[in-house]
């Protein structure tokens, strides 16, 4: 017979449900329509197979965070792929606002923004089929973190899967393309972890699935050198307020068997923003409580950030 498992649905992206959800309205090229309506072709681009970028943004007391910082790598990521948009950057930030306007939201808020290379004559891989109109869609929804996972912390799981050199996939780009990272988080989830840690080809940590990864090591920050995960803004962020508040930033290459000895750890992301990592691979992280005092610090000083 065979032995049921029990998944984890804890996560970094783990909110608390918001029935407001269910009635909002979508931007989909040019248009406002409700949730349950919102449609892309099936020759999207997009959907065929994963041809293009996207952002997700997050709304503070009425304030999009980072957001030029966002509209910028989305359209360095456009250039990249010869990928017209057909908006300026101000025009997007503009579809952004009136996304978040239309649905009354101020705060407490997440904004997805997708963008591809938009629909095709037929469904195939070759660019030269797309139609020429880049398709763009924002969902706005409410999702507060759920502070349980904050108090409890994540599980963490080494995957098979790693984060591969820029010549093979750039994790530079936000490409809609993740089936690696997917699979790197199905494996965690099948050994009981909540998300997937992931090394670089040279077997040094690089990032998780969908957030970037330090560790504390005798009071000092520990992150990868940048090779091989994502260009994260809030790790980028979290970079630059430590070095404003004095504590010790480590940036380059260091071994699983350091992050099993580190006191503390967490990741980072927009929707999350800290989250504490209390175990990896059934070892437990320092004393294995959430968050520890350096983590508890550089989320005092995300949030004052934050706030600003």
């Amino acid at each position: 017979m065979q032995q049921e498992r029990t998944l984890s649905k804890t996560s970094s992206q783990s909110y608390v449900p918001d029935a407001r959800n269910d009635d909002v309205l979508v931007y989909v090229n040019g248009e406002f329509v409700p949730k349950s309506k919102a449609v892309i072709s099936i020759f999207d681009s997009g959907f065929v197979l994963g041809d293009g970028i996207w952002e997700g943004i997050r709304l503070s007391k009425g304030k999009l965070i980072a957001l030029d910082e966002h509209v910028n790598r989305l359209f360095e990521g456009a250039r990249s792929i010869e990928l017209d948009l057909g908006v300026t950057p101000d025009q997007m930030k503009q579809i952004l606002w009136d996304t978040l306007n239309k649905n009354g939201m101020q705060d407490g808020a997440h904004i997805r923004l997708m963008c591809t290379r938009g629909k095709k004559s037929t469904p195939n891989q070759d660019p030269r089929f797309a139609l020429g109109t880049a398709s763009i869609v924002a969902v706005a929804e409410y999702k507060v973190i759920d502070p349980e996972s904050k108090k409890r912390g994540l599980s963490l799981y080494t995957s098979t899967f790693r984060c591969s050199a820029p010549d093979v996939f750039d994790l530079r780009l936000n490409s809609h393309s993740r089936l690696n990272f997917i699979q790197a988080l199905i494996q965690a989830i099948n050994a009981g972890a909540d998300e997937a840690l992931m090394l670089d080809p040279n077997g040094f940590v690089a990032s998780c699935n969908s957030t970037n990864f330090f560790i504390v090591r005798n009071g000092a920050l520990w992150t990868s050198s940048g090779r091989y995960n994502f260009n994260g803004i809030t790790h980028k962020t979290v970079k630059r307020l430590a070095k404003e508040a004095n504590i010790e930033l480590m940036v380059g290459d260091y071994t699983l068997a350091e992050t099993y000895t580190a006191d503390e750890a967490f990741v980072t992301g927009t929707l999350g923003g800290i989250t504490p990592v209390t175990r990896i691979d059934g070892k437990l992280i320092g004393d294995g409580k959430a968050p520890g005092p350096v983590t508890s610090r550089v989320a005092e000083l995300y949030k004052s950030y934050i706030e600003s």
